[in-house]
């Protein structure tokens, strides 16, 4: 090999280097540490790396036109951050700006399809402000969109804004006890999830209870809704109640599951379970049918009731509510649920336990869906796959990071809040990864966990120092 054509590839091979180093997460130049010695683990084909941290009580998170990432902190109001990104998973907060502070503001963000609205909710109301993406500014006043739905226990109001059918706002509103007897009200407006349509809106705004299209009622406390990006599918993820009792027995340590739950198209398209009623107060899905006692040919996923049954509350009775679609452990407590843009992965928070003897949750897992439809039949007890967890559950909740809000970004990255921690993280594909779950911390910012990335870097540096000895040789 002549001097010249050796030297061209040596400053080939340099220039492609660099470009793998650019491109690996652990070459960030700022490392985060996870709050009280958080070990987070990572699914095989992913990596992770922590993003911010010393938030206050982050919930949902949403991107904005410009990239910045808002986050309702509860109790205080929203923040904007706008992120340093080096590529892969480096991303660091570049500054931070308060876009609203008000403390009553507890959960609930969406933005309008244009970008150019904000919305947000307090247990009594959703709001909305005009948005300016540039400057992560609001106009000085906001308006009451929909009102009068104020209640104890469960105060978070979900807010989803439609993709698929303009100006139509979903909101879920939840129980005011772990059971609620003016669930069974329908004029209550407790336990429901109902769509509001913003372009027909007048001055005086929305009343909860009476207003806005029924998607279901009987929804102990879906806190997560999501719309498939095909379909326009609605879905929701519903915690269930705690401290469950059947005739006279305690079953609540696996009983009943959590839910995923199906509420139609806002489009038009036909279906009829639409708008009806999922069971609360008195009807919850089976998750180990075999704990619980009567069990007539119970199945994961069917419909029972707790309690004392009688002539009319029963089993019976609770068969002919509206099924959820799939079920999930116990206690797990998902918060949030969102789709890639494929929509054949719907990714879900587990918040995590505190009604169980071993904490079950504290985690990020997805569902696999195809044409619209989660794979998994109705009554299978493994339809999600943990991506993101904590590498012992045993010393949960203090110190561990418990999921809340995601956020996909431009590049398809997900962005996870954790309110216990204060902290956001981000995850994202690896093919080069050959790690599997359960190993600890992650590759990049934050992390220990040795990944694909690095053996990548490894075996390029390996190659240039071969090509440079030929080099030498010759």
């Amino acid at each position: 090999m002549s001097p010249l054509s050796c030297s061209s590839t040596v400053v080939l091979l340099s220039s492609f280097i660099v470009q793998v180093l650019g491109q690996s997460s652990s070459s960030c130049s700022t490392t985060l540490t996870p709050t009280n010695s958080i070990k987070p683990s990572v699914a095989s084909g992913y990596i992770t790396a922590l993003v911010a941290t010393g938030l206050t009580d982050p919930r949902s998170i949403e991107f904005d036109s410009s990239g910045n990432l808002l986050v309702v902190q509860a109790g205080a109001g929203i923040e904007s951050l706008q992120l340093q990104d080096a590529g892969g998973t480096c991303i660091t907060v570049k500054s931070k700006k308060t876009v609203v502070q008000a403390s009553a503001l507890n959960h609930g963000l969406a933005l309008s399809q244009d970008g150019k609205t904000l919305y947000a909710s307090s247990a009594e109301a959703a709001y909305s402000w005009d948005y300016d993406p540039a400057t992560s500014t609001v106009s000085m006043t906001n308006t009451t969109l929909v009102s009068n739905m104020n209640t104890d226990d469960h105060t978070t109001r979900t807010l989803l804004m439609s993709q698929k059918v303009n100006g139509t706002l979903l909101i879920s509103r939840g129980s005011t006890a772990n059971i609620d007897p003016e669930a069974e009200m329908l004029s209550s407006g407790h336990s429901q999830i109902r769509a509001f349509n913003l372009l027909n809106i007048t001055s005086a705004g929305y009343d909860f209870d009476t207003d806005g299209l029924r998607l279901g009622w009987g929804l102990r406390n879906s806190v997560g809704v999501a719309e498939h990006p095909t379909t326009g599918g609605i879905y929701s993820v519903e915690n269930s109640v705690d401290q469950a009792t059947r005739d006279g027995m305690d079953v609540h340590e696996d009983n009943p599951g959590e839910e995923m739950n199906f509420h139609g198209y806002l489009n038009g398209t036909e279906y009829a379970p639409q708008g009806s009623n999922y069971g609360y107060p008195y009807c919850f899905a089976a998750w180990a049918p075999g704990d619980l006692p009567m069990n007539r040919n119970l199945t994961v996923g069917s419909q029972f009731a707790i309690g004392d049954q009688n002539n009319t509350i029963n089993d019976t009775y609770c068969a002919e509510q509206t099924p959820p679609r799939l079920t999930f452990q116990a206690h797990m407590a998902p918060l949030d649920i969102k789709f890639n843009n494929s929509g054949n992965d719907g990714w879900v928070t587990f918040h995590g336990s505190w009604d169980r003897t071993d904490p079950s949750g504290y985690k990020v897992s997805t569902i696999q869906f195809a044409n619209g439809e989660p794979v998994a039949p109705a009554n299978s007890n493994s339809s999600y796959t943990d991506i993101f967890a904590n590498a012992n559950n045993s010393v949960c909740p203090n110190n561990c990071f418990r999921p809340v809000g995601m956020a996909f970004d431009s590049q398809g990255r997900m962005f996870v809040s954790s309110d216990a921690s204060g902290e956001i993280y981000v995850i994202m594909r690896d093919q080069a990864s050959n790690g599997t779950f359960g190993g600890t911390g992650s590759s990049g910012s934050g992390g220990g966990k040795t990944s694909g990335s690095q053996s990548l870097r490894c075996s390029v540096a390996a190659l240039i120092v071969a090509i440079l000895t030929i080099c030498l040789m010759v």
